[in-house]
């Protein structure tokens, strides 16, 4: 067990050793990571980090007290609304992440078919394919999941999910698109069995938002996702994904401002006063808030649009190189920025593959179905796309010439 130390410690001491104790992390200026970063270059870093720093104290419940950030909220929900088919009666909310716009998306859904549709007993049917942060949503909100097969074209069933609906459906789900494989879910077709049905349908675009309309601009098919969709309700982007800025900055976006209205919590039940909140925090830091503003601000849409093509002509590059070594495939479909591959020889171990990258640096993110290897790309690996691919090709090699370790399916590499 740590103690708070007796006397207290120099800022340069305590930097030299935080700076020491990241030694051994990956280091992912580099582009050895495909997950938990989004970087472009030093100059949108010393944005975020300047921006944040402005509003390093200030708590963003407060916006009684800070005006200021209320305008910054206001303004980062008005250009997502612009960019994602939003209409003079939408609205949002600014959130922590994905998790938690998702927990408000499902709140809201079960709280509005409670109210006006007396249902007791919730249920929300989902692809398997969908983030198990629904699961956690919905176990923390009382709700059942029920999870339907994708079909062989790697997206939702549209059939099979409108079977497993009843009268105590609160809400459907599609991605735009999903983690697993990358492609995105019949969202027209899925909300369309939404309006007939009269549930709440949520498109989760956490990866997509701010990244698949820059895409489809580019020319490549992106199919439609965003609230202007009949039928969509809501829909969630992380601004702390493709949208670049730091991390803490998610958006919850719905086609109509009043179902915000069913996220909300508010009490009178203690001696101070009325309470209202529409996220799941109290305290809520101003400068995730501020970093986003400035982020999107110092893009705009030239910047956003530079950093699709760098990830497209990524991907174009890893895709072929490693579809033309022997032994290797790379799973389609794969609509944006993720993407699996895998061994089409039995005799080639990928867990043994893996192992070799990991070896050189590379962190591997590990596919359990089918058995693979995971990418999901930003702006960065486009430096890195050729020399990954040739270490994919020494790592085949190494795993085909010996008896070397193995990263299994089922290893919780991220």
């Amino acid at each position: 067990m740590t103690a708070i130390p007796t006397t207290g410690r120099a800022r340069t001491d305590l930097m030299a050793e935080l700076s020491a104790r990241k030694e051994g992390d990956r280091d992912w200026r580099r582009g050895r990571l495909a997950v938990y970063f989004y970087w472009l270059d030093e100059e949108l870093e010393r944005v975020q980090q300047e921006a944040y720093l402005a509003f390093w104290t200030e708590n963003n419940l407060g916006q009684r007290a800070y005006p200021s950030l209320k305008s910054i909220e206001d303004e980062v929900i008005g250009m997502a609304l612009s960019l994602l088919g939003g209409g003079d009666a939408s609205g949002g909310t600014f959130t922590s992440g994905g998790s938690e716009s998702i927990f408000l998306a499902m709140m809201a859904a079960r709280n509005k078919a409670r109210a006006q549709r007396g249902v007791t007993q919730p249920n929300i049917v989902l692809p398997n394919s969908a983030h198990l942060t629904f699961d956690r949503a919905a176990e923390a909100l009382g709700i059942e999941a029920r999870r339907v097969p994708i079909g062989a074209d790697l997206r939702a069933d549209v059939a099979a999910m409108a079977a497993r609906m009843d009268a105590e459906t609160v809400a459907i789900v599609g991605s735009a698109p999903n983690y697993p494989f990358g492609t995105f879910d019949p969202i027209e077709s899925l909300a369309a069995l939404a309006a007939e049905r009269g549930v709440w349908m949520h498109v989760d675009a956490c990866v997509g938002g701010f990244l698949a309309p820059y895409v489809r601009r580019l020319g490549h098919d992106v199919p439609a996702f965003e609230l202007s969709v009949p039928g969509v309700t809501s829909l969630s982007a992380d601004i702390h994904k493709h949208g670049m800025a730091p991390k803490g900055a998610s958006l919850l976006l719905v086609t109509d401002a009043a179902d915000r209205e069913w996220h909300k919590f508010e009490s009178r039940a203690w001696q101070r006063g009325p309470y209202a909140a529409y996220t799941t925090q109290g305290t809520r830091p101003g400068g995730s808030v501020a970093a986003a503003w400035a982020s999107m601000n110092h893009l705009g849409d030239e910047g956003y649009l530079r950093c699709a093509r760098l990830i497209m002509e990524a991907k174009a590059i890893m895709t072929a190189g490693i579809g033309a070594i022997p032994g290797l495939d790379i799973l389609t479909p794969s609509d944006l920025c993720i993407f699996v591959w895998r061994a089409t020889d039995p005799t080639l171990d990928i867990g043994k593959v893996a192992a070799a990258l990991d070896a050189e640096g590379w962190l591997v993110g590990r596919q359990q179905e089918p058995d693979g290897i995971h990418l999901h790309l930003n702006p960065i690996h486009r430096e890195v796309a050729e020399d990954y691919v040739a270490a994919v090709a020494r790592a085949v090699a190494a795993a085909r010439g010996g008896r070397g370790p193995r990263i299994g399916a089922n290893e919780r590499t991220y």
